[in-house]
């Protein structure tokens, strides 16, 4: 009895455990507050962190290439059976079924040239020969030292360009970082004024659900007394009837509103989302010279734009060295006297030093025009690039222009729209009394009724356009225009 007495109480602490885990947490969430919540934790913004991450490890891999570099190569080992020209004891040659084996090593540091494009290292290798048939023999070889440069003559100094174009790269990228953080608080207040209108919706329908189910009762009552005709009792069933259908809808649109608010911020099926609908606005005139300045400063496109024209640049610098090409090698080294040792130390003594000057040559002497038209298609592309970005550069400037002025609009716009809802819910108010007193007909109740509600809704509408024209304009010029500092962000803190 005592073990079933504490399986059941282990039962019951487990259940409502899981009860209580399960219960729905209900979030009252302001507008700032799901822009911060979308901005921290929603699926786009942690697509927008990864996006940025990697252009932080490439420019990372583009700085790492003026930096030296430590590199070990070697062949371990390299097996070969066959007839080959095999060395005797007495140093002679001949051609003899053999088995040998190759191992080699070199450790090699090298530096890149900024200035020049050229490369520079210095290595140590050591080698070790053994041949297995037809006579067991080895040796040692070294290269205590070997310093090499090697330089393009004609070539593109692929350093120098990069060093042009990869500063650019990151920070546009740091720039289309911020610019796609505002694009999540966008969509936030999107998805925000869809649930505001949901959620203002199901107020309006319980609201007309109620009042319809009281104007029924008294338009039958009216009817029984003979003060109204069957046509308004018909129109007041029907105005109920309809409204008990807007509710179930209207419950249905909020639940799906919550849903996908929800779904974008990245809250699981237990978070219930009430919010609260902003009240006012800023009162705020931005200045167009300020707001263009701002964008040109600070927008990525922009900052791609120049990249874009650097770019077309280098493909013809390059496509004009690729017609010829020239390379010296420099090279200098200790080797040997002898060729090589039974003995590893012997190998490092009696050394004879090396050198290598080499130029090595490509002249097309007939190739049809390839080489030019390959030029001329670089050319022509570089001037596609430039004439595309005067028209968006162009297109930029306008957009911006048509942005500040709908702004600048819509504080006038929402005060209208303030003042819209408030008269026709006076008006709204005016003439249920009236009807009430049976001084109106169920038709005029009913006008007065839906300027009511698109009153409501055309002040949720002006509130969503006055945030999504703001946002917008932050997003243009990457600008804190309230506080009227630029938009900033801990770069490292998203490397992390």
């Amino acid at each position: 009895m005592r073990y079933f007495i504490l399986s059941f109480c282990f039962l019951f602490f487990v259940s409502l455990s899981f009860a209580q885990t399960s219960q729905k947490r209900t979030y009252i969430m302001s507008l700032d507050e799901v822009i911060e919540a979308a901005k921290g934790q929603s699926t786009e913004a942690l697509q927008a962190k990864h996006t940025f991450r990697a252009s932080y490890w490439e420019f990372r891999s583009y700085k790492a290439e003026f930096l030296p570099s430590l590199v070990f190569s070697g062949t371990l080992p390299s097996f070969i059976h066959g007839i080959e020209q095999v060395r005797q004891n007495d140093g002679t040659y001949a051609f003899k079924s053999s088995f040998s084996n190759n191992l080699r090593g070199t450790m090699s540091l090298e530096q890149n040239v900024p200035f020049t494009g050229g490369t520079f290292s210095i290595s140590s290798g050591l080698q070790r020969y053994d041949q297995y048939e037809p006579d067991r023999l080895y040796n040692y070889t070294s290269t205590p030292i070997n310093i090499t440069y090697s330089q393009s003559i004609f070539g593109v100094n692929q350093l120098k360009w990069s060093k042009k174009i990869e500063p650019l790269k990151y920070e546009e990228a740091k720039r289309r970082y911020l610019k796609s953080i505002e694009g999540v608080a966008i969509n936030a207040i999107r998805y925000f004024f869809n649930l505001a209108s949901a959620q203002q919706n199901l107020a309006i329908a319980e609201f007309n659900y109620a009042n319809n189910d009281t104007l029924f009762k008294i338009a039958g009552g009216r009817y029984g007394i003979g003060t109204i005709g069957e046509n308004d009792l018909l129109q007041s069933e029907l105005n109920y009837m309809n409204s008990r259908a807007t509710l179930n809808d209207a419950k249905l649109q909020l639940a799906n509103a919550k849903n996908r608010l929800r779904s974008f911020l990245g809250f699981n099926e237990t978070a219930d989302i009430e919010i609260m609908i902003p009240e006012r606005v800023p009162n705020l005139d931005l200045n167009l010279d300020k707001i263009m300045e701002l964008a040109k400063q600070s927008n990525p496109d922009l900052m791609a734009f120049q990249r874009q024209l650097i770019e077309a640049e280098k493909n013809v610098a390059t496509q004009k060295a690729s017609r010829f090409s020239a390379n010296i090698d420099v090279e200098f080294g200790l080797n040997p006297r002898d060729g090589g040792s039974e003995q590893i130390a012997n190998a490092y003594k009696n050394l004879k030093d090396r050198e290598v000057v080499s130029l090595g040559l490509r002249i097309p002497i007939l190739d049809w025009g390839r080489g030019k038209g390959r030029v001329k298609m670089a050319q022509s592309n570089q001037d596609l690039v430039k004439a595309q970005i005067e028209q968006e550069l162009a297109d930029f400037e306008q957009n911006i222009i048509l942005q500040v002025n709908q702004f600048n609009q819509q504080g006038e716009q929402f005060a209208i729209t303030a003042k819209a809802d408030t008269i026709a819910q006076n008006r709204y108010a005016v003439s249920k009394q009236r009807y009430l007193i049976d001084k109106i007909t169920i038709t005029d109740m009913n006008n007065a009724q839906n300027d009511r509600d698109n009153a409501r809704q055309r002040y949720l509408n002006a509130l969503s356009n006055y945030w999504n024209y703001y946002y917008t304009l932050r997003q243009t010029t990457l600008y804190n225009l309230l506080f009227d500092k630029p938009l900033d962000v801990d770069y490292d803190m998203l490397i992390d």
